[in-house]
């Protein structure tokens, strides 16, 4: 009799221990009630931003009070608060959403036009990419497809590349930050637009990864390229901490644009670049997910966040645990991104209970420059929604090409 009284007070302890470990779990890792949380925050705050918002600007970073700092259209960083509308719309079904994305979506019309920079993919992609996406309005098509022409007219055959900046002492330099560009190209071909912009999308990738990833999976932040030869002139940095370091950013942005390019043509080249790009991301994050702005800034862990780069990485990984057929690194990506959201729905992140209008706080714009550190920045607030998003609904990460 004592011996089954004993088993059984055994198997109520362990019921116990295992409902109390559940619970704790639940309250620390990443789940889908989290996640809604972060999005019903989300909504607050981009709602409010859009009550007090500033007719045809922009919302960028944050100033020290907390508010944000409005930019005009030209800005590469302007296509993200409409973005986030049309998001948050899609998400929440609220109408008002998509009265504001309407809003300030047609207030980028213009930018269709832009041959001077190479961020009228990020510009146009975010508002008029998500617009046509959730409303399938024929005139969102038509600025995508003037966009892609626009874009395109950077392109020099010679380098194999799309010119990034015109400004500065480069002399056609091409920056990691570009493959996200590519996207315009490759839907525009698929729709309406010249087949030519696939070829220099690809061209361009494919010059990416000879150029700017190292062999130990690390990459350049700038390529400068002599316009007339097409050679090599310097690899440097422009917002990292040394020309030989990695920029978190830039290694995040290059982990979501290879992936993209993965489903968008099946070249496996570019799913081994984004494979290389995330394992070396993931192996130098530090415990909470969220990387430094240079993975190697001299005073870690002292150095600002970028939560901007851990939301952009996390988004990124979420598809790419979808296109390797690694089931080791499925599980591996897909662990990563989680455990990045969890740390951005944190206190440590979230912007919760301060006097910051944006969604998250602790990201870097440029550390190397003492330009926008330790703010919010639009296109971080963008990218932690899409990758919330992502995570809710994996059904919405974009089909290959092949499968659509």
């Amino acid at each position: 009799m004592k011996t089954k009284r004993a088993a059984c007070f055994v198997l109520l302890l362990s019921f116990l221990f295992a409902t109390l470990s559940a619970f704790s779990a639940d309250k620390t890792a990443m789940n889908k009630k989290k996640a809604q949380q972060a999005l019903s925050y989300a909504l607050g705050q981009i709602t409010a931003t859009a009550q007090n918002g500033k007719e045809g600007l922009f919302a960028r970073t944050t100033e020290p009070d907390g508010s944000w700092r409005w930019v005009k259209p030209n800005d590469w960083t302007s296509g993200f608060f409409p973005g986030l509308l049309w998001l948050l719309h899609e998400s929440s079904g609220k109408k008002q959403l998509r009265e504001w994305a309407e809003k300030w979506t047609a207030a980028l019309e213009d930018q269709k036009n832009n041959v001077k920079t190479h961020d009228v993919g990020f510009i146009l992609n975010s508002s008029f990419g998500n617009g046509l996406r959730i409303t399938g309005r024929s005139e969102y098509r038509s600025v995508l497809l003037a966009g892609a022409k626009s874009l395109s007219s950077r392109f020099n055959p010679t380098i194999g590349c799309i010119r990034s900046w015109d400004h500065g002492t480069w002399t056609f330099p091409v920056i990691i930050d570009n493959l996200m560009n590519l996207e315009l190209l490759f839907w525009a071909a698929q729709n309406g637009g010249e087949p030519r912009f696939r070829e220099i999308a690809v061209s361009h990738a494919l010059k990416t990864i000879a150029e700017h990833i190292r062999p130990d999976g690390g990459t350049f932040h700038v390529v400068d390229y002599d316009p007339v030869s097409g050679a090599v002139k310097q690899k440097k940095t422009h917002q990292g901490y040394r020309d030989d370091s990695t920029w978190t950013r830039g290694q995040a942005w290059g982990i979501y644009g290879f992936t993209m390019c993965f489903r968008e043509t099946g070249d496996r080249r570019f799913l081994e670049a984004a494979t290389r790009l995330a394992n070396y991301f993931l192996d130098r994050l530090p415990p909470d997910y969220v990387p430094y702005w240079d993975f190697q800034a001299p005073g870690i862990p002292q150095e600002p966040r970028d939560s901007a780069a851990g939301a952009i990485a996390a988004s990124g990984l979420l598809e790419l645990c979808l296109r390797t057929p690694d089931a080791a690194l499925q599980s591996r990506y897909r662990q990563a991104a989680e455990k990045i959201l969890d740390s951005l729905c944190s206190p440590a992140y979230l912007t919760r209970g301060t006097p910051m209008k944006s969604i998250l706080a602790h990201a870097t714009g440029s550390k190397a420059a003492n330009s926008e550190v330790d703010v919010a920045l639009i296109y971080g607030d963008y990218y932690f929604v899409e990758a919330l998003l992502r995570y809710l609904h994996p059904e919405r990460i974009p089909k290959p090409a092949a499968a659509r």
